[in-house]
């Protein structure tokens, strides 16, 4: 064992499941190699999803990231092409273990530049207490969905990135996937139709939501007894545990919208390592530890982490713990759509979802929207 002394620092978000999760890891893994030092630092969500990575790669050589970052990567070279460090055996035990397409999605230009050491997407959750109180059942369709609204009990997060990606999920269920041609987002008579679904919803909800991102919509629900359901907003396993909350959610598939279930669009966040770290085999070493089956089904997950592997959403453990929030969401992940991640697609993300937010506060004309939304995209492109 070296005894020089090696110092690593990584950044996060500012979460239990982001950062206690990675904070527990790095402890564990310092304790087994004496002569490493890990510390985690971490940042707002809004933050994690704007600051580009090659920045943060100048500054820390672990990074958490989101997988939209992995056109980019591919391209810049700002991080680390995992395959060609980690034993073969252990790529393809992720591979066959994904959550959805998890894996997948921090994969370009054939390397993988992170692993999906987290998994998520939006999905639906309750609070089964105030249902049953009001003697009502979890909604099926998206008809039901409206019903329940109209009784003023239903919320999801409205802030600009959110509505986008609810715009993605409510185009995929209308038969359309999103950025596939050249020319538009997606085609008129499609993206019309989302957009009426989505404000028609949207109106029979508190205001406040269209400053609420999922943690905000989650707050909310278990602070306050006002909201018995969300219908999709990203998964937090936290909330579903014994001590985190005032009163528990309990986490579901969504509802079927246009006859089949709500096709969200899959989040999740990977561990990537920068190109620029001094450290390259203490760092893999870490990685590696992170992303097993048994840290992420026990030390992780224990800790607050939101596994990426898929054993651990089959595990009776976790699913002990969060009132079978894994089991009960897994049908979402896997049908879930995996947004687009060619280059300049970050700069459309960025700019698409304050106009729809506008529009579903307060109505408008969906053409134009729409026509907003295709110069974006076209721009976008030519990054």
């Amino acid at each position: 064992m070296s005894t020089k002394r090696i110092q690593l620092k990584g950044i996060t978000w500012n979460h239990s499941r982001g950062f206690t999760s990675m904070v527990a890891t790095a402890q564990r893994f310092s304790e087994l190699n004496p002569n490493v030092d890990i510390t985690w630092e971490k940042r707002s969500l809004q933050a994690f999803a704007d600051e580009p990575i090659n920045e943060l790669a100048k500054r820390y050589d672990l990074l958490i990231i989101d997988h939209p970052w992995a056109g980019f990567a591919g391209k810049n070279n700002v991080i680390l092409p995992l395959d060609e460090y980690l034993p073969k055996a252990f790529m393809k035990d992720l591979e066959e273990n994904s959550v959805g397409r998890s894996h997948e999605s921090y994969s370009s230009n054939g390397h993988q530049w992170a692993l999906a050491v987290d998994a998520a997407t939006p999905v639906a959750s309750s609070r089964p207490d105030i249902l049953e109180e009001n003697g009502l059942e979890l909604p099926k369709t998206y008809d039901d969905l409206l019903a329940l609204a109209k009784k003023g009990l239903v919320i999801m997060p409205g802030i600009p990135q959110d509505t986008l990606m609810n715009f993605y999920m409510m185009c995929c269920n209308l038969g359309e996937e999103v950025c596939t041609s050249k020319e538009h987002v997606v085609s008129e008579e499609i993206g019309i139709k989302a957009l009426k679904m989505l404000r028609e919803l949207a109106v029979e909800m508190d205001p406040a939501i269209f400053d609420w991102n999922p943690i905000k919509v989650y707050e909310a629900m278990t602070q306050t007894d006002k909201y018995a359901y969300c219908p999709w907003a990203y998964g937090y396993t936290n909330y579903s545990r014994n001590g985190y909350a005032r009163k528990l959610l309990h986490f579901h598939d969504m509802v079927e919208i246009n006859g089949v279930g709500a096709i969200s669009t899959l989040g999740g966040t990977g561990l990537a390592v920068s190109a620029q770290t001094k450290e390259i085999d203490t760092v893999m070493k870490y990685v590696e530890y992170v992303g097993s089956e048994e840290c992420q089904k026990t030390l992780f997950f224990d800790n607050g982490g939101q596994p990426g592997h898929r054993k651990a959403w089959l595990d009776e453990h976790t699913n002990s713990l969060t009132a079978n929030f894994f089991k009960n969401t897994l049908p979402g992940l896997d049908r879930s759509f995996l947004r687009p991640r060619y280059n300049g697609h970050m700069y459309f993300q960025d700019r698409a979802g304050a106009p729809i937010r506008e529009y579903m506060m307060n109505g408008g004309d969906e053409k134009a929207l729409l026509s907003q939304l295709n110069e974006l995209y076209i721009k976008s492109l030519d990054i």
